[in-house]
């Protein structure tokens, strides 16, 4: 009998990861709090050889995690994460997930705790078209805020300068920072030219 083909792996059509990815040491240990359907650390796992660890509230979620063969552990990140110890991680990822927590601050301070270094990204509000849309008297709807102004999970918003203060005001070296639109980078004027900011970052 013919062996059956080896099946291809899982292609992410999220052009940001392979952003992120490029920003990940090969074989890192990788923990992504608010890790969605862990298409991301699938995307690191097979492409980057990394290990990888999800952490997720919704079970909807963690069921996709588990059909990737992605671990996560289902956690509430406002509770904090004393379950891991510190720089138990090379990387840890917050991406989209900030402007969901109330207790911003201690989530972030917790991240660079718990991993050598992070990204953060997250939809940036000082973007030209939200500021037009505002500046007509509207909340905006974008790809990076796609709900009304009544319905958003988001607890916050936010924009790429707001988050630069924040790093300050926790003790965190700033790496790199830049913008992302329309999956692609941007470096020039990324608080005004991107509607994503992101930033990689390590403690002080």
């Amino acid at each position: 009998m013919t062996p059956a083909a080896p099946q291809p792996r899982r292609v992410t059509h999220d052009p940001r990861h392979a952003i992120i990815a490029a920003r990940v040491p090969r074989g890192s240990r990788v923990l992504d709090l608010g890790c969605g359907d862990g298409a991301l650390l699938a995307h690191l796992r097979d492409a980057r050889g990394c290990s990888v660890q999800g952490v997720e509230i919704d079970p909807d979620k963690l069921v996709a995690c588990a059909r990737r063969d992605v671990d996560v552990l289902q956690l509430d990140l406002e509770q904090g994460l004393t379950m891991f110890a510190d720089a138990s991680f090379d990387v840890v990822l917050l991406i989209d997930s900030l402007p969901n927590l109330r207790h911003t601050e201690g989530a972030l301070r917790e991240a660079a705790r718990v991993g050598r270094s992070g990204i953060v990204s997250f939809a940036n509000f000082a973007y030209w078209r939200i500021r037009l849309r505002v500046a007509r008297g509207r909340l905006p709807v974008t790809d990076e805020l796609p709900y009304q102004w009544y319905d958003t999970p988001n607890l916050r918003v936010a924009t790429h300068a707001d988050f630069a203060g924040l790093a300050a005001t926790c003790g965190l070296r700033v790496r790199e920072t830049f913008g992302v639109h329309a999956g692609r980078e941007v470096h020039a004027w990324p608080n005004l030219r991107a509607s994503e900011a992101m930033f990689v970052f390590s403690a002080g």
